[in-house]
């Protein structure tokens, strides 16, 4: 049962969605820029409320992980009020003629993109998302109803007061974007529910949230799933490009979907890559099986559920496989869909790997850390989905948009 007081604000979301849609390019683009702004200018009012979670979440025994995504900084804070300029500077996808033909009777038949209406978020941690999930919603001409976690809850308050200003300094409904302030665990229930107000809900969090969603939710949802990573160096792989790899895609910042999890190294090279590892990453925990065992001391046992968790933290997997076809089904039977690397010089193996790994994105000796929004010109985005229908991988502002097929006649009928 939805509480009368949820249901009323996700009205009034609803409601300025409609206006929103409505609302010229440059309109919507001017809010966010007025947004960026009002970020920057509330700046001091932001870190504040950011500190008070930050010292809570510390006493309540956060995770370091969690601790990671919580964190504002005057730099994160920046990077989300240039990350509203860059998605406002973005083509408008409004209007969009994706195909269009005329029939042989001359019927004139056009499919255009449209925005999807409210954008339900339920997210854990991260402030960020508060703002990036705001601007790709408002650019698409959609409404962003956000239901964060209580860790962030000063934070996004803090973050969504400042959006507010920039939606009212260009005339634009200030409901476009609203938080739900309870963040009691049925109320998160309740939000998922909200069936005939949320037109489509992106989950940002972890399993038990993802599990939850998949149980309760009642409205459209797209998952944003966990990330499972692997990065498989082949036999034909320069050593100390895939050392470089795996130090930025397990190291650089451990604690997000797109770090690296687990290693999946050919027994020709494996021994070496391992004595390389041990040197240069000594900081991360390797459990390995019996193969990755016997090659480096610095490898503990794995058991077959380490080989399908997201760790989040600076531990990895390690398997020794005896070819690409094996790697492969490794990578099938663990891993979780969102983003797969190979290394190799083998050009007819690389070809082999993107064309056959069934994931949203496929990478060839590079880090799988720049399967981002932001890396990717997207701007920002509001979810990396790991299923196949409507949106699969990093999704920025056309995945926030629907079609309607536009008829233009003059005067035929059907025979």
């Amino acid at each position: 049962m939805v509480t009368q007081d949820l249901r009323a604000l996700g009205a009034r979301v609803a409601s300025a969605s409609k206006l929103l849609a409505r609302a010229e390019s440059a309109t919507r683009a001017a809010a966010i820029e007025r947004a960026a702004a009002s970020l920057r200018a509330a700046k001091a009012e932001i870190l504040a409320a950011n500190e008070a979670d930050l010292e809570a979440a510390e006493a309540a025994g956060l995770s370091r992980t969690a601790l990671d995504r919580l964190v504002l900084d005057e730099a994160r804070l920046e990077a989300m009020a240039s990350g509203l300029e860059t998605v406002a500077a973005l083509p408008d996808p409004l209007g969009q003629i994706v195909a269009e033909h005329v029939r042989p009777d001359g019927l004139h038949v056009r499919r255009v993109r449209v925005p999807l209406g409210v954008v339900g978020v339920i997210y854990e941690n991260r402030p960020n998302v508060t703002s990036d999930v705001a601007g790709l919603c408002w650019r698409s001409g959609n409404a962003a109803f956000l239901r964060g976690s209580s860790s962030a809850l000063r934070s996004n308050m803090a973050i969504v007061a400042a959006l507010k200003e920039g939606l009212a300094e260009v005339g634009l409904p200030t409901d476009a974007v609203a938080l739900v302030e309870d963040t009691a665990h049925e109320v998160a229930l309740e939000f998922m529910r909200l069936r005939g107000v949320i037109d489509v809900l992106i989950p940002r969090g972890g399993p038990s949230l993802i599990n939850s969603m998949l149980e309760h939710a009642t409205v459209p949802y797209v998952l944003d799933g966990a990330g499972n990573c692997h990065l498989y160096v082949d036999q034909a792989a320069d050593l100390e490009m895939a050392t470089s790899l795996i130090v930025n895609a397990k190291v650089q910042r451990p604690g997000v979907c797109n770090a690296v999890e687990s290693l999946v190294l050919h027994v020709e090279i494996a021994e070496e890559l391992l004595n390389r590892l041990a040197l240069v990453m000594a900081e991360v925990r390797l459990l390995g099986d019996e193969r990755a065992q016997g090659f480096s001391a610095s490898v503990e046992p794995a058991t077959d559920e380490d080989f399908a968790t997201e760790f989040l933290d600076l531990t990895a997997s390690v398997a020794i496989v005896d070819s690409l076809d094996e790697a492969m089904a490794h990578i099938a039977r663990y891993g979780t869909g969102h983003t797969e690397a190979i290394v190799t010089g083998d050009k007819a193996a690389a070809a082999i790997f993107l064309a056959q790994v069934d994931a949203a994105a496929v990478v060839h000796n590079a880090s799988t850390r720049f399967v981002d929004g932001s890396e990717l010109g997207l701007g920002a985005e509001v979810g990396i989905s790991t299923q196949k229908l409507h949106a699969r991988g990093p999704m920025g502002l056309e995945a926030l948009t629907s079609v309607r097929w536009v008829l233009e006649g003059e005067g035929q009928i059907r025979t």
